[in-house]
């Protein structure tokens, strides 16, 4: 496994557009996923031990985000033939079973993941309510490990921000996650 970290936020740039599957049967675009205040575009999977460990806090603040009208989208881009955990059948069981509210899309082209340049899972896109990215952080401070009783939320308050003034923190840590696992070329 290898770990990553994201580059930092290039405050302003344009969300890409998309059109992807979601595991609910539904077809997702930029366009009917943004929030009224923003949205939060995110790469992850579901064997990505760093996914993994923050997946239940995760779930919560998106349905927490809701409130301060922040939507959420994941998007799933690794190669579903070398890693079948992560294959649309497993997307929509992972979906299920932690009561996703967000949409979980496969990107199986993998060219939604190039055009935002992820680079790792989880990987988090902050936008602001005119799609100008705020945000290219971690999720919190504790990575693969169990978080203390003071771990600051980080992506949420960021996106608490974002959704209040329309600009992200201009101190932003990089997130770390398993690199996107891309095709063989």
């Amino acid at each position: 496994m290898v770990s990553l970290n994201p580059p930092v936020c290039n405050f302003g740039q344009p969300a890409v557009d998309f059109d992807l599957p979601g595991v609910d049967g539904k077809r997702y675009t930029l366009a009917n996923s943004a929030g009224e205040n923003g949205l939060l575009v995110m790469f992850i999977c579901n064997h990505c031990p760093y996914v993994k460990t923050i997946k239940t806090r995760l779930v919560a603040d998106c349905r927490e985000l809701l409130k301060y009208g922040i939507n959420t989208i994941a998007i799933q881009s690794n190669d579903t033939k070398n890693y079948p955990e992560d294959s649309f059948e497993r997307m929509r069981e992972e979906a299920a079973q932690f009561d996703f509210s967000f949409p979980y899309v496969l990107d199986e082209t993998q060219e939604v993941a190039k055009a935002y340049g992820a680079v790792c899972t989880p990987d988090f896109f902050g936008f602001n309510k005119n799609l100008e990215l705020q945000y290219r952080g971690r999720f919190d401070a504790a990575g693969r490990g169990e978080p203390p009783a003071d771990n600051p939320r980080d992506l949420f308050n960021a996106m608490k921000l974002i959704a209040a003034t329309g600009s992200g923190p201009k101190e932003q840590v990089a997130s770390i996650g398993c690199s996107i696992k891309w095709f063989a070329e």
